[in-house]
């Protein structure tokens, strides 16, 4: 085992998500020292803030929401942009989709997602290399997860997006609602209501949605 999944095994623990019990992550919790650790430490180790460690809320909608919709995804070829931990590319596999890649630049967002698959017992193609560099992949869906916390990555993610609808993908956003997401380009299909998330979450982020962009986004590129 590498010493990326050791390090994630000593710091979390496999557990449910708050939307899907029905899939375990390794999960940091208060019990755990990966909880207490502070950026500066994390630096020290190594590591960047291990976002991967956490059910975040919009990864958690997608992953409810495939589950409920298999149709969505099955049969079909599914990319997940930005993994983390990987809970809604289990899902898309779990709920039908004939391949499924996990894509996560953070080599420790890999090692989790890696762990997880393990755990919930699906197979996922993982991809490390930085995908807003080429042409998005053809695909069906395209899971974009959490992403639009900051604004340099929600303005290169979004071009790029259109350019993915603009060659026939589906794509599918889960996020609560944060500032750089551009809401009133997307079409609300899905709102699940979070009664706990991690700490790194606002306490006004408990909403989580499921949007789709529409190709009628492409007129206001």
């Amino acid at each position: 085992m590498s010493s990326r999944a050791n390090f994630i095994k000593k710091n979390c623990e496999l557990l449910p998500g708050p939307l899907v019990a029905e899939i375990l992550l390794y999960q940091a919790t208060e019990t755990k020292p990966l909880w207490h650790l502070a950026q500066e430490q994390l630096a020290r180790q190594g590591l960047e803030e291990p976002y991967w460690a956490f059910a975040w809320a919009g990864g958690q909608a997608l992953a409810r929401y495939l589950l409920d919709n298999p149709n969505i995804v099955a049969g079909k070829t599914v990319l997940s942009f930005a993994c983390g931990a990987g809970g809604e590319a289990i899902a898309a596999k779990r709920a039908g989709a004939s391949r499924v890649i996990a894509a996560d630049i953070d080599p420790f967002a890999r090692a989790a997602a890696t762990l997880n698959t393990s755990a919930n017992k699906v197979e996922l193609e993982f991809e490390a290399a930085n995908l807003l560099l080429s042409a998005p992949p053809t695909v069906d869906v395209i899971l974009v997860g959490d992403v639009f916390y900051d604004n340099t990555i929600a303005k290169r993610l979004w071009p790029w997006l259109l350019q993915a609808i603009a060659d026939q993908s589906t794509v599918l956003i889960g996020d609560p609602g944060r500032a750089y997401l551009p809401r009133e380009e997307l079409l609300t299909i899905a709102s699940y209501h979070l009664d706990e998330t991690s700490l790194f979450e606002d306490s006004d982020l408990r909403t989580a949605t499921v949007w789709r962009m529409q190709e009628d986004t492409l007129a206001l590129a």
